[in-house]
């Protein structure tokens, strides 16, 4: 048998009763499951509190910007060298793709939730870094073949710095997931900074006298700059005031 109450129909129980007892059992073992989600939400908020990553938000913006205009000169570059569409082209997309990458990681430090994605970003714009690579010992290979040693020389030396940039990267965002101090992370991100300053001048060196090139290896030296200046804000070192026109490079 069952009572009706207004539109619902209560089932009853052979010895009479509701199944009242029944949801009753029901709430508590719903309660019995949020203990573990309590200590995943302390987790993440003492993550979170850990992984400030503010301080850096501003100047790792400038570089990620830089660093993908850079890309992208590079790309316009290979069109005045007549190897566009090669090897080189796609050096440029992929140092293009992580300067993309890390504008977003610094966008996520503006937030004090987004230090574990922008873990996510930054470690995406160290593999294109890593990807890169490759792409300049294929550029490499492809010069061989075209009897252009000029331009092999040129490249060779730009794979062990693109390497030690993209390995410097991808340890800035393993020391954010690994929870490791902020000068720690700030000296790897500075370390990454520095090989891109390597790379400003390498760059350059391809074809100094192609405006592409120059206005390329100009970008890619202020996104050394600012990456530096990113790692020194979580390192907490102090900052050198710009002298004359220095403002003008951005």
């Amino acid at each position: 048998a069952a009572s009706a109450v207004g539109a619902f129909v209560v089932p009853r129980t052979a010895s009479g009763t509701s199944s009242t007892t029944s949801t009753s059992t029901s709430t508590s073992t719903s309660t019995f499951h949020l203990a573990p989600l309590s200590r995943h939400i302390t987790s993440r908020a003492s993550f979170v509190l850990q992984m400030s990553l503010k301080p850096a938000a501003v100047p790792l913006m400038d570089s990620g910007k830089a660093l993908a205009r850079s890309g992208e000169l590079l790309i316009d570059l290979t069109s005045d060298l007549e190897i566009y569409g090669g090897a080189l082209s796609a050096v440029g997309a992929l140092i293009r793709n992580s300067g993309d990458s890390i504008a977003q990681a610094a966008a996520l430090c503006r937030f004090k939730t987004g230090a574990e994605l922008a873990c996510d970003e930054l470690r995406e714009g160290a593999t294109c870094l890593t990807e890169a690579c490759d792409k300049l010992q294929q550029a490499v290979t492809e010069g061989e073949t075209d009897d252009d040693a000029d331009l092999v020389q040129k490249l060779k030396p730009m794979i062990q710095t693109m390497e030690t940039a993209g390995v410097a990267l991808e340890e800035v965002g393993k020391g954010i997931m690994m929870k490791s101090p902020l000068a720690e992370i700030g000296g790897r991100m500075a370390a990454c900074g520095t090989q891109l300053e390597q790379l400003s001048a390498q760059i350059l060196a391809l074809s100094p006298e192609a405006s592409n090139g120059q206005i390329s290896s100009q970008r890619m030296g202020y996104a050394a700059e600012k990456m530096i200046e990113a790692g020194n804000e979580l390192m907490g070192t102090p900052k050198t005031k710009a002298k004359g026109k220095g403002w003008l490079k951005g």
